[in-house]
Parts: structure tokens; sequence; C-alpha cells
């Protein structure tokens, strides 16, 4: 895959550079940052490194790791399709997709149609493919959301006794979450947020809702997710989203936005002759489903929803207009709930990892006064995912596309995972109660250090 040639080059993070003991000599060092500058078109600037360039080198991951994600491309989904074509249906697999919303954009900026009619289109495109369920994720990040929600009330009313509490970190992208324990281990690990992130809750949803409703043992399900991201592959081969005892994983594999439009163009599929295709509902239901996207600029929102949430929760404040106080730049943003002149919370947006960069240097000192950060990886947030916002040339961001993907996707509705009629209905029928064990169990996950040398210091203060 594209992003895999990149990270090939072993360009490194701050803990390479300077700790990690497979890191080449200084000879090579220069010669890679020549090489990167010279892919940047930019001189000097070190800061354009991609978290997924830096972690997925062979100093930050194992033989068995890269093999998995090796297998994360579409010769092994086209394997699947072709062992369903023949004859002994005990071999047999029910194909799903789950479409990330992000990825919707794309498509219909490529497709040059309203985002509605892309999705029917690429769903269209995928049950020609042989696929006979399509999804869309919005459901699984509402379920994330209200997680986070409750999380960081329950965070925010125990941080005089737990100095783990707070900030808490958001805990949606692989790429934050694979530096955070590889990198920056027990400084971060124990304030990440522990709702599962919209993928890995599909996952779930997909393989012990769906497959149990459809009366399916989960591994003749497979399931495929469509995304903007690469580090998404990464997320789908952790070792705790495999069940053991069925043989599956939650999410079969990843292809992003870009790897699914060049099938299409491989195939010389015309955008005319495709079936436009409702996309299915979760709960079997006829009809189309509604696209509507959740509050925030480019992602799913999540610092706008905590915020809103948490406002009203602890101190009964109704806030209706989340405004973003601009910092270092665009990507380094804040937002401060006041009342009477005094400040109640105070949550900040940190995209990319040049500003990643910055707040871990502002934590080591002991400067962060965020009670929570929403964090993502790429700059600009998902919508610029490398796995569908590249251009042609290589580590650079097609602005310009990235432009139109925004403005389509503020085009969606906005709507409240509180009041999504098949979100509740799924607590209860599926988790048994918001509060449940099941619920515990299905919609949560731990993230571990893995880098025993970083230990927070103990003059941090957040």
């Amino acid at each position: 895959m594209s992003e895999v040639s990149i990270m090939k080059r072993k360009e490194k993070c701050e803990n390479c550079t300077k700790q990690c003991n497979k890191k080449r000599s200084d000879d090579d060092d220069v010669s890679s940052h020549q090489e990167r500058d010279q892919v940047n078109g930019q001189e000097g600037e070190r800061s354009r490194l991609l978290l997924s360039a830096c972690l997925s080198c062979d100093g930050c991951m194992s033989e068995e790791e890269s093999h998995k994600i090796s297998q994360q491309n579409l010769e092994e989904v086209e394997q699947v399709f072709a062992l369903n074509k023949k004859c002994d249906v005990t071999k047999h697999k029910v194909l799903v997709a789950s479409v990330c919303p992000q990825s919707l954009p794309f498509f219909a900026v490529k497709f040059d149609l309203d985002i509605a009619e892309a999705a029917n289109k690429l769903c269209g495109f995928l049950k020609s493919l042989g696929v006979q369920f399509v999804f869309d994720t919005t459901l699984a990040a509402g379920f994330s959301i209200i997680e986070s929600q409750k999380e960081f009330v329950q965070r925010y009313r125990r941080r005089h006794h737990d100095s783990h509490a707070l900030p808490m970190f958001t805990s949606s992208c692989p790429g934050w979450i694979r530096y955070s324990e590889c990198i920056l281990g027990s400084l971060v690990t124990p304030h990440i947020c522990t709702a599962r992130s919209p993928q890995q809750i599909m996952g779930c949803l997909v393989k012990d809702y769906f497959s149990k409703q459809r009366k399916l043992n989960a591994d003749k399900v497979y399931h495929i997710v469509v995304a903007p991201c690469f580090d998404k592959k990464l997320e789908a081969v952790r070792e705790e989203f495999y069940n053991s005892l069925l043989e599956s994983r939650d999410v079969d594999c990843v292809l992003t936005s870009g790897e699914i439009y060049h099938l299409m163009q491989q195939k010389k599929v015309s955008l005319e002759e495709l079936d436009s295709v409702p996309l299915d509902h979760v709960l079997g239901e006829s009809g189309d489903v509604p696209l509507v996207r959740h509050e925030g600029r480019s992602s799913d929102g999540f610092l706008e929803h905590v915020f809103k949430h948490a406002a009203k929760e602890l101190f009964g404040l109704d806030v209706y207009n989340v405004t973003y106080k601009a910092l270092r730049n665009r990507d380094f943003q804040e937002v401060t709930l006041e009342r009477d002149g005094e400040i109640l919370l105070q949550f900040a947006a940190v995209y990319g990892f040049k500003n990643i960069q910055t707040l871990v240097h502002r934590m080591r000192k002991g400067r962060v006064p965020y009670q929570l950060v929403e964090v993502l990886s790429c700059p600009g947030g998902c919508l610029s995912g490398r796995g569908q916002a590249e251009s042609e040339s290589v580590g650079r961001v097609d602005k310009n596309l990235v432009r139109q993907m925004e403005e389509v996707y503020s085009s969606l509705s906005v709507s409240l995972p509180e009041v999504n009629h098949t979100l509740q209905t799924l607590y209860q029928d599926w988790l048994q109660g918001q509060e449940s064990q099941q619920a515990g169990k299905l919609l949560h996950t731990k993230y571990k250090s893995q880098s025993p040398t970083s230990l927070q210091p103990p003059h941090m203060q957040w």
C-alpha cells in the first residue's frame, strides 16, 4: 500500500532520533532528512512527518504486525470474493462493508455527485463485487461519543483523588494511540479515554449483534471497513480486537477510500452504469438510511459533544455554539467555558504530528491546562487522511480536494447521538442497558504502556 512505501523511509520521531537503539548512523539520518525535504518540497520542515511513517518502521513494528497489515489489501478481499463463487457453500462468507462518514465526501467529490447519491453509487459498486450488506459507521460513532461523554464526567468528578483522571485524551485515532503506547507510555496511557473507536465498535456490532441476528457464526462474516486513513489498518490488527474462541477479528480488512477508488478505475467502472443502491439498516429496517454527521469540523466531533454534555451535566449550562480559539495554528485550538469570569472547562483540539509534539513538550513541563484534548494524527482531521487526501506528489495533501470534501461534509445535517432511536434500541436489545456489563465489555478497551522509560514526572500538574 502506498503509505507503507512512505513508512519504509524510516523517518523518525523524537524518540527514535534521540533514544531508539535501532536508529541509523548520522550519515543515514542526514540522507533521510534530505530525502524527506525533497518529498515535501520544503527544506528542513521535519514537522511534516506523519505519525504512521514514524511508528511503522522496523524499529517500532514487529514482524508479525507487519505481516498482518500486509494482508489488509484488495488482493485479500478479492480472494474472499473468489472463494464465495466456488460451489462449496460451507466455505462461503457473508461480506459486510462499513463505510466511515469521512470517506463519503471523497466519493462525492470524485463522482461529482451530492453525498447521498455518491453513497448509493458506492453501495451499488460494493454490492456488484459481492458484498451483501453495506452500513454507515455514524451509528457506531454515536456509541463512542456517548461512552466518551459519560467517562469524561466520571473522570472530572474524581479528579481530586485520582491523578490520572484528567486530562482525558480521545481514543478514536489509531496513530495517536500507537504513539502514546509505544513512545509516551505511562505519561499518557492512563489518561486515554477507554471508549472504543467508531471502527472497532462497528466491528463488535457486525460480529456480535448483526451475526447473531442472521444466525451466523462470527467467523462466517467477513467485515470490511472503508476508511480515510491507513492507520486504521493498524487498529484492526490489535490483539484485543481478535476473538480467539471464534477465530475472528472484529474488522477483517480495512481498505482506504483511495484503494476502493483505485479498484473502480481498475475495473473501468462506469458511474452511469452503476446501480444506485441505498445503504442497509443494522436493524434490518427498510427504506433509505438518512446520512447525518456529528458536530465537529472534519471528524466525529468528540470535543464538541463532550464539551456541551459536560457543561450541562456538571454546571447546568446549555451551550449551543462552540467557539474555537486558534493558538499556534488552525490545528491547535482551544474551547473555553466561563461563568462570571471563572473558567469552568478548557478543552483543546490538537491535530497533526507537529502540534502533538508541542502538546507533549508542554505535558513534560507540566503546562497543560486542559481537561480534555481531542488528538488526531492527521493535520486537518480525518477528512485529510492520507488514504484519500494525498495528492499525486507523494507525501503531500491535495488541498483543493480537502477543501471540497469539507464543503460536502458540512452539508450533512448534524445529529445528536442521544436522540438516535436506533442507537437507543441497540443499547437495550444488544447491550442490556447503558450501564450493563455487556456495554462495558463491548464498547470499551484498555490501553497499556509499551515504553518502560516514559514515567510521569512528579511535578506534573493537570
